[in-house]
């Protein structure tokens, strides 16, 4: 059974005006792209594209790079129905991020219900800041597939699921071909164009308006441009003539930047707030399906677009949800919650809920203890206030002691509780809280994907889709 798919929207969603004319992509971007029948539209002839993207992640990453693709589909459904013109959902897969911490780990959720995480190496601290399109999986995917394998439940779907990952995720595919090549087979036959970014083709294309970037120096001081040099992939910041790599000093004249854009465009890549402006300069953008931080920081682009005179795409809230397993379902009916009271400290809940527990005369009685104190103090507290005004405070911390008395009272009730009847109750709300809101961040942002397809198999692919269609008016 498919479990509940709960919408959690980030912002409202508006459509963007009809700006933008359809015209042809060039055919060095098309090349860049998975084949399948959106490409096939894509080169088809004049269109307009909803695009999204993200980097890399072991095993397509966190549930939210679906999300996003979906919305992406979505978006370009209901927009060709009202523009009447080919509108084709475009994944933007950012090979070019450096950040291997970002990329290098998965979460998912193990037969116990539990959240663990496979880590598929670590990035030594002072070693070049290699981009995932050239990092490699290495021998190290085998047994980060193994535990993926040994940690989930059997069920008829997990064969296919492990099949899928182990297809794209091979020790000579690089992380980002291998996220690209696993994100084209789950969501390419539904229309969905994963764009390599950062294929030399698709460079070539971008790197007149890279090398554009090279005239502005944004607030930090630095052009909004990198280098791939002898430390990875490095800020360029201007310096007179020339620009000069921040972490390893090389320096480089223009005419020099000019040549590694015509013989090794791949080396050039810009920074997350030129990378919206490149992608609307080869794409004809309509909209771009952003999650919240993207819609906070895409506004700080304005003046990049301008200043190479390319046409703003629209930043749109992509589709946001959590999907809600049964079990988890049972334990919010049966203690009257919903999805928010798993959003806090670990604990909380469950004190909150093991105390819920108690026999109903000991919390009338400790309740009608409380009201006692206070009724009775307060009448001590009048009469002691006409005698000697200066035993008030006296009277006061008494007050206290005998509350806090009847408060420790109540917390060693809960402890024998959770020790005698509320162990299965703690440990289930610690294994749902693993499910929609682990390690305290929403369930969209941590666990991938293949946690629940080895569950409930492509029918929640199916249902995912659904969702986000009517979210976005689409039948």
């Amino acid at each position: 059974m498919i479990p509940r798919i709960v919408a959690t929207p980030i912002a409202p969603l508006t459509l963007p005006p009809p700006r933008l004319a359809p015209r042809r992509v060039d055919p060095r971007v098309i090349a860049a792209a998975s084949p399948g029948p959106g490409r096939e539209r894509l080169a088809a002839g004049e269109v307009l594209v909803v695009t999204t993207g993200q980097q890399p992640g072991l095993f397509t990453g966190p549930l939210y790079t679906i999300n996003k693709a979906l919305s992406a589909i979505a978006l370009a459904r209901r927009l060709e129905r009202a523009r009447q013109v080919p509108v084709i959902p475009v994944f933007w897969v950012a090979g070019d991020d450096h950040d291997f911490a970002e990329g290098n780990h998965a979460w998912f959720l193990n037969a116990a219900g539990d959240a663990e995480q496979i880590v598929l190496r670590v990035r030594a601290a002072d070693a070049p800041l290699v981009p995932l399109a050239r990092e490699v999986a290495g021998p190290e995917i085998a047994p980060a597939l193994a535990r993926l394998r040994d940690g989930t439940p059997e069920t008829e779907f997990k064969a296919s699921v492990l099949d899928w990952l182990e297809r794209s995720y091979r020790p000579e595919a690089t992380l980002a071909d291998a996220f690209a090549a696993a994100l084209h087979a789950l969501l390419g036959p539904r229309g969905l164009v994963v764009l390599r970014a950062y294929d030399p083709s698709a460079k070539a294309v971008a790197a007149p308006w890279v090398l554009q970037g090279l005239d502005h120096t944004l607030a930090d001081g630095y052009t909004p441009v990198f280098i791939e040099a002898s430390q990875g992939r490095d800020r360029l910041q201007r310096d007179g003539e020339r620009f000069v790599a921040r972490r390893s000093g090389e320096r480089f004249t223009r005419a020099e930047l000019e040549r590694v854009a015509a013989t090794a465009p791949e080396r050039l890549s810009p920074n997350v707030l030129l990378r919206p402006v490149i992608e609307a300069a080869v794409l004809p953008t309509i909209a771009y399906a952003a999650g919240p931080a993207e819609l906070g920081y895409l506004p700080e682009a304005a003046p990049l677009y301008e200043a190479l005179r390319v046409t703003r795409q629209a930043a749109v809230p992509r589709w946001s949800g959590v999907i809600v397993e049964a079990r988890v379902e049972k334990l919010m009916e049966r203690h009257g919650i919903d999805l928010t009271a798993f959003d806090g400290k670990p604990g909380q809940l469950e004190a909150r809920l093991v105390r819920l527990e108690l026999p109903p005369e000991a919390v009338a009685t400790l309740a009608t203890l409380r009201s006692s104190i206070e009724d009775q103090y307060r009448r001590l507290w009048e009469s002691v206030a006409q005698l000697d005004p200066t035993l008030e405070r006296t009277v006061e911390s008494a007050r206290n002691a005998a509350l806090a008395g009847t408060q420790t009272i109540e917390k060693k009730l809960v402890a024998s509780l959770k020790r005698l009847e509320g162990e299965t109750l703690v440990r289930q709300i610690a294994r749902a809280r693993a499910a929609v809101y682990p390690g305290g961040q929403p369930q969209e942002r941590v666990l991938t994907l293949a946690s629940f397809l080895i569950r409930y198999g492509p029918a929640l692919v199916d249902a995912l889709e659904q969702e986000v269609a009517r979210w976005a008016g689409t039948p």
